[in-house]
């Protein structure tokens, strides 16, 4: 990982430009607005510029060369963009190139974890069920996770493979969808999981699904509110809060090509934004 940040890093570091305004947040595709929903509520004020990689969607299929090669290129275009933060909403690249963003960009960076310490908090039976991509369960930091916060509860995880492109496509109320959603919590409840994680910021989007399916019983926990008081107490921090109290601009750029797209970030999103094509390579 050391050498190919040196082959990667420019010799300049990227900084936060002096009229610098926005929050860029940026994720595979669109499940990171269910981080920015948060963001929003919280900080109504602050502009939001979004990245949406449809195009690669989702990250656990590509190595994690690939994946950080992703994240360069949209940091470097959200910069262009004159944002002041970046939160990474996609816990697959938070895991395969967080710290490889650190090292290179001068601004605030603000990733994802699978939320496992909260998750053995709120369980009462100790036994805890996470639900993400495969590239997240691969990952070196979930099983820093694991051995952190993991010790003294039963972790069973379940990869949801397919779940991710129906998001892409709003299939949140799909009977397809539905029959993924049970089968993937089966094994989880089948283990006494009374906590469930979702470890994959597309997931809230079908948060009602999945508890219908697992019952009002068990406990479904979900990282994005905990991600935007982290990022809020970042920017207080270094003087970068916005003092105005302007209505914010939320912008979404997008290079899914489908036509559904800017319908399905409208029904996603909940609220009015405007959508526009990227091409990014």
């Amino acid at each position: 990982m050391h050498n190919y940040l040196q082959k990667n890093k420019q010799t300049n570091i990227k900084a936060i430009k002096a009229n610098a305004i926005a929050i860029g947040v940026m994720d595979s595709g669109v499940g990171g607005l269910t981080v920015m929903q948060h963001i929003h509520r919280l900080l109504p004020h602050e502009h939001l510029n979004y990245v949406a990689d449809s195009q690669y969607a989702p990250y656990g299929s590509l190595s994690p060369e690939s994946i950080t090669d992703r994240c360069f290129t949209i940091a470097d275009f959200l910069i262009e963009q004159n944002v002041k933060a970046l939160v990474v909403a996609c816990n697959t690249a938070t895991a395969a190139s967080i710290q490889l963003m650190r090292a290179k960009y001068a601004l605030p960076i603000i990733g994802m974890e699978p939320a496992v310490k909260p998750a053995a908090l709120a369980s009462k039976n100790g036994i805890i069920g996470v639900l993400a991509t495969v590239g997240t369960l691969k990952s070196a930091q979930f099983a820093a996770l694991l051995t952190n916060y993991g010790q003294d509860i039963q972790v069973h995880t379940q990869g949801c493979i397919g779940l991710v492109e129906c998001i892409e496509r709003g299939e949140i109320h799909a009977a397809s969808t539905k029959a993924l959603i049970a089968e993937y919590c089966a094994p989880l409840l089948e283990a006494g999981a009374d906590t469930i994680v979702l470890g994959c910021t597309h997931y809230p989007f079908v948060r009602d699904v999945i508890q219908g399916v697992v019952g009002e019983g068990v406990t479904v926990i979900d990282t994005g509110e905990a991600v935007a008081k982290h990022l809020q107490a970042t920017l207080e921090v270094q003087s970068l809060l916005t003092s105005t109290e302007e209505e914010a601009d939320v912008l979404v750029w997008t290079n899914n090509t489908a036509a559904y797209r800017d319908a399905v970030i409208q029904q996603l999103w909940g609220d009015n934004a405007v959508v526009r094509r990227i091409a990014l390579r």
